[in-house]
């Protein structure tokens, strides 16, 4: 195999293939890329066993073949070799001899026949989504995914239709829920409802920001594909039941705040840098038009901060987590936020009052 390329062509796919690929891996094969050069086309494929990615980039070849290179290795490389430099490629004898400018390396390649075949099951149902409806739903969630691997059932999004009208984003980690909803896509209608583990949401969400158009998804009751642009992503699924989250998003919450979100943000920023490193509790306490945030460190430091807030109901006292407060109040893209409460203990309701596609639900903390 001999080949010409531009660096820029070849650093964007293998940034993709970099992080599917595993940094330690007990099977060798797992750790190379497979670069497969043929039409003026390098095809690059990588696979950690349970997520699969295939891209594709122009170049010039002189000599059609593939091969499997060290994924990370070959990564570093062309990462620092210079802007505008021309990348050479020439396979031979178990060995690639790379070379650009007065830069040449030497690495090691493994037979193609020993990488393991790419799944190819059927999947029956297919649909376009816009990349920013795709991202909007990623983007709300996300951050809520369960990183406790004895629940694995929590390790990804849940991507269902929560009824007939809306197709419905949610991720929970039993201490915060975040849900987003959007009008379905044509064809999504047969979906399977389907777990997104959390390593391909977040090799996915990468991929939406390269690309304005539409993606093609692909699932099955096992599996998911996402094609974006010269990008193929495909994904087993978690096999698992999600939880029944409905009955977690409280009703009846009659104890209604309204505040500013970058007030309210920059306060719980301050407050909360006086908070003990493993609780990150603060107390709001809740009365007449005014919120006092407040938090209190062993060492014996501590914090308050008032704010003005909309609300004439009973005064209350309530404790919640400063990190995860602060992950719900980056997903508010409006002014202002309503946080809904009933008492101290119960799981309070926040959103933006000019939203009803995206809610979150945050469990409060004895403080």
């Amino acid at each position: 195999m001999k080949l010409a390329i531009d660096r820029m062509n070849l650093l964007r796919p293998l940034s993709h293939i970099n992080s599917v690929v595993e940094r330690r891996n007990t099977i060798p094969i797992l750790s190379n890329v497979v670069l497969h050069a043929a039409s003026e086309k390098l095809s690059l494929t990588a696979t950690d066993m349970d997520m699969d990615i295939i891209t594709t980039t122009p170049c010039s070849i002189s000599s059609e073949g593939a091969t499997t290179i060290p994924a990370h290795l070959l990564f570093e490389i062309v990462k620092k070799l210079p802007e505008g430099a021309e990348v050479q490629f020439h396979v031979a004898d178990g060995h690639a001899h790379i070379s650009a400018g007065r830069s040449s390396f030497n690495l090691p390649t493994l037979p193609i026949e020993d990488f393991p075949a790419i799944n190819s099951s059927d999947m029956p149902v297919s649909f376009s989504i816009t990349t920013p409806d795709l991202r909007n739903l990623i983007d709300t969630t996300k951050f809520a995914v369960s990183m406790e691997e004895t629940r694995y059932y929590l390790n990804g999004i849940y991507l269902h239709f929560s009824d007939t009208t809306n197709l419905t984003a949610v991720a929970t980690d039993g201490h915060r829920l975040a849900l987003s909803q959007m009008k379905p896509p044509s064809g999504s209608e047969s979906m399977p409802a389907i777990i997104i583990p959390r390593k391909a949401v977040s090799e996915l969400r990468k991929l939406l920001d390269d690309e304005p158009q539409e993606v093609e998804v692909k699932l099955s009751e096992t599996r998911a594909e996402f094609s974006v642009g010269d990008v193929r992503l495909t994904t087993k699924l978690i096999d698992g039941t999600f939880p029944e989250y409905k009955r977690v998003i409280p009703k009846g919450n009659d104890k209604i705040i309204s505040v500013s979100v970058n007030l309210l943000s920059a306060a719980v920023d301050r407050v909360s840098t006086i908070a003990s490193d493993k609780s990150r509790a603060i107390k709001l306490n809740i009365e007449n038009n005014q919120l006092v945030l407040s938090a209190t460190n062993p060492d014996a430091s501590s914090a308050t901060e008032s704010l003005e807030i909309s609300y004439d109901g009973d005064s209350i006292d309530i404790g919640f987590n400063a990190k995860y407060l602060m992950d719900i109040l980056t997903q508010i893209k409006g002014e202002t936020i309503a946080i809904e409460l009933i008492d101290s203990g119960s799981p309070s309701l926040l959103r933006d009052p000019e939203d009803e596609a995206n809610i979150f639900v945050l469990m409060p903390m004895r403080v």
